[in-house]
Order: structure tokens, then C-alpha cells, then sequence
């Protein structure tokens, strides 16, 4: 009896072992495909600006404010992922298509003008929002009302942007062009004085206007000088994305969230924002 005893307790202690090991490899699975077993999350990995207030701003304390980071993370949800599942990274202009080509981001949500030179690279979905070039300038300068003024002035913008580019060919060609890594650098150089305007986006613009320690020190002039409509930029040929993508931006007009973000970001800024766009990338 004491031999078929130890036998069966041997047994037992196997069949727990191999019991063990099946929960350890079930456990370690599901934290790898991102189940909930305290082991890390699947994340989903995207593009937006860390320097623009109302748009994408990274604050002090490391959380991420602003309409494109609300559109980004509704959009996430929507593909399954939820808030602690989402790794912002920061996209600067000149680097968004790189990010997205190396596989460094999945989508780049950051001011992210649709254009045909940039669709040769990449894909969009949207767009979700359309802004209109402007210029900021100081709230004390009246020499500036119209693009044309700008010749024989010095005009700060982005390294990348459309929107230096676009005033440099077709509106002012002698301007005196400053581009910059990013538009917090642009607008520090309008506060001193080494640049006489700061061209991008009206949304970008106004809201480095809107806030609190920027309050009268610069204005909008207050011009459509170019249509801006915002995508979601993709990976080349990654069609069942777009799908996905254009799905998710749909159903946040749809049930009022996209106007709610516009609400909470923009309307402290005084700036009204055009009706949502419809979607034309992927159709």
C-alpha cells in the first residue's frame, strides 16, 4: 500500500507539474497576443505632432491633448485597441512618411495634408477635417493683411510643410523663408521679432493663439489661401486599413463625437471649423 501510495502521489504530482506548465504557456500566449493575464498588451503604435496645442501637444506631465489625438484614439478604439493600448509617437512634418514606410507607426494622425505627391508614398483615409492656410503674425503689426505683403519679409513654417512652399511659389516669391524643425521654434522667433509671420494651418494657428500665455500677443490675418483637408496617413497599400480607417472616421460624425472634439479643442480659440468633410480616399 505505502509503494502503490507514493506511486499515485507521484502521479498526482506529475499530472500538476504538466497542469502548471500548461497555464504558464496558456498565460504567456495570451500576454503576447494581448490578452488579460497582466502580461503586456498588444499596442498599437501611432504618428502624431508633440507641439501643437488643440491639434497634438504632449503636456508636461506626459498625457497627450488635442482634436488629432482624440480622432486618433476614437479611430483606435475602433480597430479593438483601447486608450492604455495606444503609444503615441511623435511625427514631425519632414518625417511622417518615413515612420510610416519603415513600419515605425501604423497610422499618422498630425496635421496630415492630403496631397498627390505625398499619396505617391503613402495612403490616407479621410480626410477627417478640413483647415485652411493662414497667417499669424503679431497682434500689433499692421503691415501684413494679404499674402503679398509677405514679399521682403522674413516667413517662418515647418521643415516639410505645404504651406511655406505654397506662399514661397505662388504668393510671395520674395519672401525671406526661415523653416524650422517646429512651429513652437516659428513662433518664438514671431515673439522676438526675427520673423515677421508664422504660415501653417488656421487650426495649428489658432490654437498657439489660444493659449494662455500667447493671449494678445498675436492675431489671425484671417485668409483661405489654401484648402487643407487632414488624412490619416497608412502604409502603402494597406487597403484593408483604409477600410477600417474610413469605417471609424464615419461613425465618429455619425454619432457626434467628432463635433464634440472640435467643440473641446477649438472653441476656446474662437475658431470656427468647417462641417466635417466627406470622405474621398479609398472610394
Amino acid at each position: 500500500m505505502k509503494v502503490f501510495k507514493a506511486g499515485a502521489a507521484a502521479a498526482v504530482a506529475a499530472v500538476l507539474a504538466l497542469t502548471a506548465t500548461a497555464c504558464g504557456g496558456s498565460s504567456d500566449k495570451a500576454s503576447s497576443d494581448g490578452g488579460a493575464s497582466g502580461g503586456a498588451k498588444n499596442k498599437i503604435v501611432i504618428g502624431i505632432k508633440f507641439d501643437q496645442p488643440g491639434l497634438g501637444l504632449k503636456t508636461p506631465d506626459g498625457k497627450f491633448t488635442g482634436f488629432d489625438v482624440d480622432v486618433a484614439t476614437y479611430v483606435a478604439k475602433e480597430l479593438g485597441y483601447q486608450p492604455d493600448q495606444i503609444e503615441f509617437k511623435q511625427a514631425v512634418s519632414a518625417e511622417r512618411e518615413n515612420l510610416l514606410a519603415n513600419g515605425d507607426v501604423k497610422l499618422v494622425v498630425a496635421t496630415y495634408t492630403i496631397n498627390d505627391k505625398r499619396k505617391a508614398k503613402v495612403d490616407f483615409a479621410g480626410p477627417y477635417f478640413l483647415a485652411h492656410q493662414d497667417l499669424l503674425v503679431r497682434a500689433d503689426d499692421t503691415s501684413i493683411t494679404k499674402a503679398e505683403d509677405l514679399n521682403k519679409k522674413k516667413l517662418c513654417s515647418v521643415t516639410g510643410s505645404t504651406s511655406a512652399q505654397n506662399v514661397k511659389t505662388k504668393l510671395a516669391p520674395e519672401a525671406d523663408l526661415l523653416e524650422q524643425g517646429g512651429y513652437s521654434e516659428c513662433l518664438t522667433g514671431l515673439e522676438n521679432k526675427k520673423v515677421d509671420a508664422l504660415t501653417t494651418d488656421n487650426s495649428i494657428l489658432a490654437g498657439y493663439a489660444a493659449q494662455e500665455n500667447n493671449k494678445g500677443k498675436f492675431k489671425l490675418v484671417g485668409l483661405n489661401l489654401s484648402n487643407e483637408p487632414y488624412g490619416i496617413g497608412l502604409k502603402k497599400g494597406d487597403t484593408e486599413l483604409q477600410t477600417k480607417v474610413n469605417a471609424a472616421l464615419k461613425k465618429m460624425v455619425a454619432d457626434g463625437s467628432w463635433q464634440k472634439a472640435v467643440d473641446a479643442n477649438f472653441g476656446p480659440a474662437n475658431y470656427k471649423a468647417e462641417p466635417a468633410p466627406q470622405i474621398t480616399e479609398g472610394s
